[in-house]
């Protein structure tokens, strides 16, 4: 065993804890009362003061509905400190169950949502390399919304009566010039697991050792079911990251962003977003190189034209 493989898997669970946490609408505090610990307990497992138990594990994974995800990183992070466990560190980036079991780097991801004033279409682009021994097959993503953030009672109401369906979602995907089929993991009102699989009808596709693709995905989600926030989790090692958000300009919108990391609360971006306004359309773009991995990237805005009461 080593120091760099523990904490490794500690690190991993914290975002794992961390993404569904956020997935269910709750504060640190809010899900350290619901699990019967002191308010601070959550936070410190998050940033790594505090190394993750069985109980926490199995309690978190209970409360956020995470269908076995949290119980699994525990496994994963008690396998790790196992005295009879004696593995040799992994090649970067180690075990990526976003990749089916192979190890991806993701050269470039280039992320666009562009508002037209009653839906939302989100465009996912992303240059990946398999750096293992072990073709790919299958790519995993997940689609959260959020109508209401930080309410979330109000928010779980509201997907209860108004659920997100495969339907609206129209996904679609493409590994160059091949469609990708996609199978659902997980279908919930508010959050679905796709896999992408490299195939289709007619053929099979993977992504061998040592070869890069571009793969695509996107989807639709109307206004009443989005919430005014977009979010980019680092889930693997990524060496470009950019998001770019159109709005019309007879919004008059105005954003700003945040990133938190597995160390630090919320902050500002440490670079500022750059404007254009283009032919009615007012794009804002974001980008960073080498992005610290389990790092979140929370882009916000509002519409200066419209009321509070127009956006409830």
């Amino acid at each position: 065993m080593t120091d760099e493989l523990l904490s490794e898997e500690a690190d991993a669970f914290a975002a794992e804890v961390a993404y569904w946490r956020e997935v269910r609408g709750l504060s640190k505090r809010a899900l350290a009362q619901q699990m019967g610990f002191d308010p601070s307990y959550v936070s410190h497992v998050e940033s790594g003061r505090h190394r993750p138990t069985e109980e926490f594990a199995r309690l978190a994974d209970d409360i956020l509905n995470a269908g076995g995800a949290v119980r699994r990183r525990w496994s994963a992070f008690a396998a790790s400190r196992s005295p009879g466990r004696t593995p040799a560190l992994p090649a970067r980036p180690g075990p990526q169950p976003y990749a089916g079991g192979s190890a991806l780097v993701v050269e470039h991801d280039a992320a666009q949502l562009v508002f037209d004033g009653t839906a939302y279409r989100l465009t996912m682009r992303r240059r990946l390399r398999n750096t293992g021994d072990q073709p790919v097959t299958r790519y995993l993503i997940r689609i959260s919304v959020d109508r209401y953030p930080g309410e979330p009672e109000r928010s779980n109401a509201h997907y209860r009566k108004h659920p997100l369906t495969w339907d609206e979602l129209n996904l679609t995907a493409s590994s160059g010039n091949e469609e990708m089929r996609w199978e659902a993991k997980h279908d919930r009102d508010a959050f679905k697991e796709v896999w992408l699989l490299f195939e289709n009808p007619q053929t099979r596709f993977p992504l061998y050792p040592g070869e890069t693709v571009w793969i695509e995905y996107a989807y639709t989600v109307a206004t009443e079911k989005w919430g005014r926030w977009f979010q980019r989790a680092v889930r693997l090692p990524t060496e470009h990251l950019e998001v770019q958000l159109a709005f019309p300009t007879h919004l008059d919108p105005v954003v700003w962003g945040t990133e938190t990391s597995m160390t630090t609360e919320a902050a500002p971006l440490a670079t500022a977003l750059t404007h254009v306004a283009d032919g009615g359309v007012d794009v804002f773009t974001w980008s960073t190189d080498n992005p610290q991995l389990h790092a979140r990237y929370r882009l916000e805005w509002r519409f200066r034209t419209e009321t509070d009461q127009e956006h409830p």
